[in-house]
C-alpha cells in the first residue's frame, strides 16, 4: 500500500534540532510513549490532529473514540492519502505500523479491532500529534 506523495525530507540532525527528545524518540526512531501518559488521550474538543513533524492533517475529532488501550484511538484517518502503512515484524509480532505520508513520522499502529463503523483502531502516540482546536466549536 505504498503511496506516492511529496515528502518532507530532512537530515537526522535537522529532526534532532527541531523535536524534543521524546518527539524524536517516538516520531523518528519508532518508539512508543507509555500507555495512559499522553496529553491527547482524553482530548474531547472538536478539531483536527496534525503531524508533530510536518503539521499535515491526519485525523479529525469526529473519528476519535475511547478504546481503553492507553493511547488516542481513531477509527479512520482524515483521508486515504494521509497515512502510510508499513508491515512491522518487531517484538515478535506482525502488526501494521502507521506513518505520516508526508514526512514518514511514526504515529503508531492500526489494528482490526475498532468500532463497527470501520472495524479499525488507529492507535496513535500523543507525542506524534498536535491538536488544532476548531474555532467553530
Amino acid at each position: 500500500m505504498e503511496q506516492s506523495v511529496s515528502k518532507v525530507e530532512k537530515t537526522e540532525e535537522e529532526w534532532r534540532e527541531e523535536l524534543t527528545e521524546e518527539q524524536y524518540q517516538v516520531c523518528r526512531l519508532h518508539g512508543t510513549e507509555k500507555p495512559f501518559s499522553g496529553k491527547l488521550l482524553y482530548q474531547n474538543s472538536t478539531g483536527v490532529y496534525l503531524c508533530t513533524c510536518c503539521q499535515s492533517p491526519l485525523f479529525v475529532s469526529d473519528n476519535k473514540y475511547e478504546s481503553g488501550c492507553g493511547w488516542p484511538s481513531f477509527d479512520a484517518p482524515i483521508n486515504d492519502n494521509a497515512i502510510r502503512y508499513i508491515e512491522d515484524r518487531s517484538h515478535g509480532m506482525v502488526r501494521t505500523e502507521i506513518r505520516c505520508a508526508n514526512c514518514d513520522s511514526h504515529l503508531g499502529h492500526v489494528f482490526p479491532d475498532g468500532p463497527p463503523t470501520t472495524g479499525e483502531r488507529f492507535c496513535v502516540n500523543s507525542v506524534s500529534l498536535i491538536f488544532n482546536k476548531s474555532s467553530s466549536s
